[in-house]
């Protein structure tokens, strides 16, 4: 294999690897065969944290992995992904959080188009663009000590 298709290689496995750190039964699976116990897993999650830089992260069909990626660095959040009700939850969250994401983009991408010209729904349409990040950016506050309610 020459050097160009093995960076190509590594690129994909590292590429389909952190997105499935998205899925919160797979974050389960890993913690119940205790590879976050593992201290060179853990070194690989904090490797794997450039994915976060823009030259890498428009690759992902799926931020919300880089969300959890962050997540990961923390050892309790690591503990608590060994509750099948914990991954529950967030996997839960997660459908709400697409489900609301998806009304909302629908519903501003309707007013989008009936208004184009109007200038009050213009001003008002860079806040909307703000709302809409606001919505995909989970905040640690939404997220950090998920399962200790539980």
């Amino acid at each position: 294999m020459s050097d160009n298709s093995e960076d190509r290689l590594r690129f994909q496995v590292e590429l389909e690897f952190v997105q499935c750190l998205g899925n919160p039964n797979y974050l389960n699976f890993l913690a119940q065969r205790g590879y976050f116990k593992d201290q060179a897993f853990v070194n690989y999650l904090k490797y794997l944290l450039y994915w976060k830089e823009p030259q890498y992260a428009h690759f992902l069909k799926y931020p919300m992995c880089l969300y959890f990626l962050d997540q990961l660095q923390y050892e309790h959040f690591r503990r608590e992904l060994a509750s099948a009700q914990c991954a529950k939850f967030i996997d839960d969250q997660q459908v709400l959080l697409w489900q609301h994401y998806t009304r909302r983009r629908t519903r501003l991408l309707q007013e989008h188009t009936e208004t184009p010209n109007n200038t009050p729904n213009n001003v008002n349409r860079s806040q909307q663009s703000n709302d809409l990040i606001d919505i995909t950016t989970p905040t640690n506050e939404t997220m950090d000590n998920v399962c200790d309610a539980m």
